[in-house]
This record gives C-alpha cells, structure tokens and sequence, in this order.
C-alpha cells in the first residue's frame, strides 16, 4: 500500500503526462497510439484518486469528490499541504 505522499506524487506524475498527451493530440489528433496512452493514463489516474480518496478522504474539490457520512474537508491535512514524511 502506498503512503499519502507516494500516491500524490503518482497522481502529480500521471496529470503531468495527461496535460503533455493532450496538447499532443489537439495537433495529432490520429495517433492512435497516444490516444491509447492518453486513455490508458486516464484510467490509471481515476484508480490512483479512488484508492486516495479511500484512504485518506477528498482530493478533488467541485463536486469531483465525494465526502462519506461527514463533511470530510475540514480535516486536516488538505492534500496540498501534505509535507514530506507524512
């Protein structure tokens, strides 16, 4: 099992490629072979934010993430202030 600041660090990597693969695809949009990485990225991304969010409550604000019996955001820590060696 990952720590929290393993799978931010996962997460963090996964958006990064997602970003670069999209700008690809708005000039080629043909290559099926970076569409199928996009794709392939994007579910992996969805699986990571699941099991955070299973595990250490709302990553995503907007309506994207869901909060369980309480209103989980006030809880600290908030993933962007998770520091190293948490």
């Amino acid at each position: 099992m990952l720590s929290r600041q393993e799978l931010l660090l996962e997460i963090q990597q996964i958006e990064f490629v997602l970003v670069e693969l999209q700008l690809y695809l708005d000039i080629h949009p043909l290559d099926k072979r970076a569409l199928n990485q996009f794709n392939q990225n994007s579910n992996r991304l969805r699986k990571l934010i699941l099991q955070y969010e299973s595990q250490f409550g709302p990553l995503l604000g907007f309506g994207f993430s869901k909060s369980r019996n309480t209103w989980q955001w006030i809880n600290e820590p908030w993933p962007w202030q998770i520091e190293e060696g948490c």
